[in-house]
């Protein structure tokens, strides 16, 4: 099943939000975990179509070129000294979407998602989706104890609205 939580719980879903649950939705019987052993690239063209009607950028593969810079510092003239890579973003550049699938937990890569959506110039929301399962490994529900901890122990406060996990 779908699984999905917008962190923190304080606060509701939006409805640009909600548009991209929806594609996941859509999708599910496709990317189910551990159903269907995709690669994150995988699950992400499998997801495009929905993504750009509902009206993001979604990354068409890895070479420089289809890739997704997101800014994080700027230089003089106005010039990108320092970018992160999102899997999908926006229209307005508020909400980045990564999505992950083996290495989401295993090799915190959910951490680093984090991180680089921290530091992302106007961003807003980040939509980390996540496999349900991997390798006997509940994804979804680790992350969610990681989330859970970071926002009631407020010990470290983000510049992030919210964070929105979605486990397939």
């Amino acid at each position: 099943m779908l699984k999905y939580q917008l962190f923190p719980r304080s606060i509701g879903i939006t409805n640009q939000i909600q548009d991209v649950i929806g594609c996941f939705e859509a999708t599910y019987d496709k990317i189910e975990s551990p159903k269907n052993e995709l690669k994150s690239d995988e699950v992400l063209n499998l997801l495009r179509p929905f993504l750009e009607k509902a009206d993001f950028t979604v990354e068409t593969w890895k070479s420089k070129n289809q890739k997704i810079p997101v800014p994080v510092l700027y230089g003089k003239n106005n010039t990108v000294d320092k970018h992160f890579h999102a899997d999908g973003i926006s229209a307005d550049g508020k909400i980045v979407l990564e999505v992950e699938a083996g290495r989401a937990y295993a090799n915190n890569a959910f951490l680093k998602d984090i991180f680089q959506a921290s530091l992302m110039y106007d961003v807003e929301y980040l939509i980390l989706a996540v496999r349900n399962n991997y390798k006997n490994t509940n994804d979804f529900d680790k992350i969610y104890t990681f989330l859970e901890t970071l926002y009631i122990s407020n010990r470290l406060l983000l510049p992030l609205k919210g964070i929105t996990l979605i486990g397939y």
